[in-house]
């Protein structure tokens, strides 16, 4: 799929929502947010945000190198993700979002 493409997305999600897919999934979800907007205005089943490894990798290079505030980036990045439309969000981060929500 073209990533430049955002009708290519829509009407590829369009197609295997009308082959029966029970949900959808954009990923990598940061670098797509206008994409799970788009996808989430236009379907009804359930849009499924995968938060990838390389975008995991980048938050804790930055902050191991002391360029940002991990936690913050961790909650910052994910609340991004939810607010661009996702139902549900697979990511690395699952365990550290948990804690850091419930502090």
């Amino acid at each position: 799929m073209d990533y430049a493409n955002a009708r290519e997305a829509l009407r590829e999600t369009l197609m295997d929502v009308d082959e029966g897919a029970d949900i959808v999934m954009v990923k990598p979800a940061m670098a797509y947010l206008d994409i799970i907007r788009l996808i989430k205005d236009s379907v009804t089943v359930p849009v499924s945000a995968y938060h990838v490894s390389g975008e995991y990798a980048m938050i804790k290079a930055a902050a191991k190198m002391g360029w940002i505030n991990e936690e913050k980036a961790i909650i910052e990045s994910l609340t991004s993700i939810k607010r661009a439309g996702a139902d549900l969000i697979a990511t690395y981060y699952a365990k550290d979002a948990v804690r850091l929500l419930n502090q």
